[in-house]
């Protein structure tokens, strides 16, 4: 199952550093290669010796090793991984990764990999809540690491709460997901539009929508964390997106994101269409900022091109095609006329009328149709929980 996969472990000075024994004896009976770095803290809670003897290689502490004179090369180790994990992740190098500090090998390491980060971390629950654990989580997530909840159960304190590693299992299963899904997608390409578009009115106004582009971005990141190469075709928006098999695209109007879409369309295999495109733009756009004088204004606007409608014609019987629906009164009934208008495969759904579903949340609510009328709903759930939700569908049904 892990035979020939290379993994880095790192190990950082929490309690919960005990049980990452038994998760490198899990990786080693499925024939991963396992190599270890520690942080100086970690050696209080398990020795260099057991993670050497059960990773079969030596466990990485230093820059330097003074009894051999050997230089440990933290961007060999890192150019080595296929995948790297940090377990259990302290508040401290939390921190550190979260702000770019770099005094230990692990960091060093760290900072250097290609490969995709997984940590998992463990801290009492005070800390585990703390505002600037929260923010500090927040940013490695948005810099493409992903994050094994802490669970609830008892913690060293002698509290319980929130805060305890995820068993080594739990952290294992996990490894082994990311191995089969990241080759679910693999030789795909696909295209996703995201976020809103801005009609310009005069050069410093414009006409747009509250969209953040979370949805479109985490449903890119999970298209390329299952091997997909991606073209996302971004309006303008806050949210960040790195990856090698990434083509990013930024837009501001409809007519640039139309552009950009039928350029890609035909060499994808399928399309994704969340961004929130403008149904009007001006008719007119006054080169000049337009001076305030009298009490009303007047704007005259004309249709813009409808993107998802034209993909929907152009699509090819081996292409797939979703879209969104962002509804605020009989949501099922108004995606269920968009689905067929606009030749799609299926169509996800939400509204407003859904408390905490739509722009600008971190959270969202979906139902996903198809074209045999069946109807799939989701709990709301966090963005990227939802962007997994979406792309499971697709990769059972339609790819």
């Amino acid at each position: 199952m892990l035979k020939g996969k290379r993994i880095i472990l790192g190990v950082t000075g929490g309690i919960a550093a005990y049980k990452i024994a038994f998760l490198i004896r899990l990786l080693k009976k499925q024939g991963a290669e396992v190599k270890c770095i520690l942080t100086p803290a970690s050696s209080d809670f398990i020795s260099p010796l057991t993670v050497s003897t059960l990773s079969q290689n030596p466990a990485y502490q230093q820059f330097w090793n003074k009894e051999n004179g050997e230089w440990t090369n933290h961007v060999d180790l890192a150019m080595w991984a296929d995948l790297m994990i940090i377990a259990p992740l302290t508040a401290n190098t939390l921190g550190k990764m979260a702000h770019g500090c770099c005094d230990n090998l692990l960091l060093a390491t760290y900072l250097s990999a290609k490969c995709p980060v997984i940590v998992a971390p463990a801290m009492d629950l005070d800390m585990y809540a703390h505002d600037t654990t929260k923010d500090n989580l927040n940013i490695i997530e948005q810099q493409g690491v992903e994050v094994i909840p802490a669970e609830k159960g008892f913690l060293a304190s002698g509290l319980e709460g929130e805060g305890r590693m995820a068993e080594p299992e739990t952290i294992y299963n996990r490894i082994v997901d990311y191995f089969e899904i990241g080759e679910q997608l693999k030789g795909k390409k696909i295209i996703i539009t995201a976020g809103p578009t801005y009609e310009s009115i005069d050069p410093v106004r414009f006409i747009g929508n509250h969209s953040s582009g979370k949805m479109g971005f985490q449903i890119a990141d999970n298209c390329l964390k299952r091997g997909a190469k991606v073209v996302l075709v971004s309006g303008p928006t806050q949210q960040t997106l790195t990856h090698e098999n990434l083509t990013l695209i930024n837009v501001k109007s409809a007519e640039e994101m139309l552009s950009s879409v039928q350029k890609h369309f035909k060499s994808c295999d399928g399309g994704v269409f969340a961004a929130a495109v403008s149904d009007y733009r001006p008719a007119n756009v006054a080169d000049k900022k337009i001076k305030k004088s009298d009490e009303t204004l007047t704007l005259t606007l004309i249709k813009n091109p409808d993107i998802l409608f034209w993909a929907g014609q152009q699509k090819s019987e081996k292409q797939w095609l979703v879209g969104f629906a962002l509804e605020t009164n009989n949501a099922i009934e108004n995606a269920a006329k968009k689905l067929r208008k606009k030749n799609l495969d299926a169509i996800v759904v939400n509204t407003l009328e859904d408390k905490g579903a739509g722009f600008g949340y971190d959270t969202n609510k979906i139902t996903i149709l198809d074209l045999n009328n069946n109807s799939t709903n989701f709990e709301l759930t966090s963005k990227k929980e939802a962007a997994k939700n979406i792309l499971d569908f697709i990769t059972n049904n339609l790819v």
